[in-house]
């Protein structure tokens, strides 16, 4: 299924209905650092996130040490950022509290 790509404008207007993520400079992707208080919470909310992620078809591109858990969306078969990787950054941000 093709994507549509996201232009800079519309990016920064779903960018102001997320809180704590970044744009990148080439506006192709969104970055966040989740904090957890230990390896089982941020793992929990890996998991769960997982789930989401495959119900959407669309899954994050993420590094976890110990109770952080680094995340970059974006939507490589578009070459960009796209309304999925926005959908998904606000489940994360629920499943994080």
């Amino acid at each position: 299924m093709a994507r549509q790509k996201l232009d800079r404008e519309s990016a920064n207007e779903a960018l102001a209905d997320i809180g704590g993520w970044s744009l990148s400079e080439d506006c192709g992707s969104i970055s966040r650092r989740f904090e957890f208080g230990d390896f089982n919470a941020a793992f929990g909310f890996m998991s769960r996130v997982a789930m989401a992620a495959e119900k959407l078809d669309h899954h994050p591109e993420w590094k976890n040490v110990y109770k952080t858990v680094d995340v970059v969306l974006t939507t490589h078969d578009a070459g960009g950022l796209t309304e999925l990787d926005f959908k998904l950054a606000k489940k994360m941000n629920r499943f994080a509290g």
